[in-house]
């Protein structure tokens, strides 16, 4: 069985009576929907993903970002590894979404579904590979924050390529550049129907304002995962005191422009600039080219930040010491660097899902 205790707090090894365990307190609904998310992911079984291939997948994924404690936690449920063709190719769509989402594409997804993967399998596989990005990126985090020894590594954790085509699969016009202007987003495959939820779903659906989403309708072809996942999404970014909402969003940015994502940058620079009241500095963000140093030209606390959240969003995250103490400088306490932490790894979930599920459309109503 999974297990039903704090699993990120035991693999990072955080001290109850330490300032940082005081500050997920703080942050209690982060702290259990990241645990319910796990639970809602791996205790489920279903025949067309076997939770064995669920936790192989796992595995892997971890040891991609080279977390072995994490790496190890799953394979060591894994009672015996598929060497079927399907699986094989999950793994190297996994691997994709791991180390580069946005080279994934819709032919992707039909392969996995020519393979044998059913829609609701193949939104559960995407699930995965971004929730273990997600919990890998905090088990670093945490230990940094908490002051206990990481590997050093050497990742570059500059700004990524992105999508320059001029057109979506259906025809639409797709943006060329990061922007904070309002875009669309479109799925690759079929989102599912409101009227294939039950009752309790769709209320469940209304509940966070998202049934007429494709996006959230896609998902819900997992509602378990997809309700803890808004939920740990609520509980990093909608909660008071800490880091200021606007330098949350800063974080999501700079996730996202690590990545690759324009549609999760449009939305989150948007909300950055708006609540800092810096639209020149956010947008100095954005234009940052593909392999330039996203904290250039930023004052000192966003260099900090920036600077950070970047590492955190490198595969695999190089975030160090050094950046905690510059932070520390800086003036940021306990909870905001739990904040600063969170706001980042969320991303490398969020965009891996928003990168390889489908792709960003520009309104007819609202060109860029």
């Amino acid at each position: 069985m999974t297990q039903t205790t704090d699993l990120l707090a035991e693999l990072a090894d955080i001290d109850p009576a330490s300032p940082l365990a005081a500050a997920r307190q703080q942050r209690d609904a982060a702290t259990r929907h990241s645990q319910g998310s796990y639970q809602a992911l791996f205790s489920d079984d279903s025949a067309d993903f076997p939770r064995q291939e669920r936790l192989a997948l796992a595995a892997q994924v971890a040891h991609w970002h080279q977390e072995e404690q994490l790496a190890a936690h799953y394979a060591a449920q894994t009672e015996h590894a598929s060497r079927s063709d399907r699986f094989q190719l999950a793994l190297e769509h996994a691997q994709r979404l791991t180390f580069q989402p946005v080279s994934a594409t819709s032919a992707h997804l039909t392969a996995l579904q020519q393979a044998g993967w059913t829609l609701n399998a193949i939104v559960t596989l995407s699930q995965i590979v971004g929730f273990v990005s997600f919990q890998s990126r905090l088990v670093r985090g945490y230990r940094l924050i908490a002051g206990h020894p990481v590997n050093h590594r050497d990742t570059v954790f500059t700004a990524s390529e992105w999508h320059t085509r001029p057109q979506t699969d259906s025809g639409k016009a797709a943006p060329r550049r990061f922007t904070t202007a309002s875009l669309g987003w479109e799925p690759w495959i079929a989102a599912k129907p409101l009227a294939e939820f039950d009752d309790q779903q769709q209320q469940t659906l209304a509940r966070f304002g998202h049934s007429d989403s494709d996006y959230f309708r896609l998902l819900g072809r997992n509602l378990p995962v997809l309700e803890q996942r808004t939920l740990t999404d609520k509980g990093i970014f909608y909660t008071s005191g800490g880091l200021p909402r606007a330098e949350r969003e800063l974080a999501a940015t700079v996730a996202s422009k690590v990545n690759g994502c324009i549609f999760c940058a449009s939305v989150h620079a948007s909300k950055a600039a708006q609540l800092s009241k810096q639209p020149q500095a956010v947008g100095q963000l954005l234009n940052t080219p593909p392999g330039g140093q996203l904290s250039a030209e930023q004052s000192s606390r966003w260099q900090a930040q920036i600077d950070f959240a970047a590492a955190i969003s490198a595969t695999p995250a190089s975030a160090d010491a050094q950046q905690i103490q510059q932070l520390r400088a800086a003036g940021l306490n306990e909870l905001e660097l739990l904040d600063l932490l969170q706001s980042a790894a969320f991303f490398a979930w969020a965009n891996r899902l928003m990168l390889t599920l489908g792709e960003p459309f520009i309104p007819a109503e609202n060109p860029v």
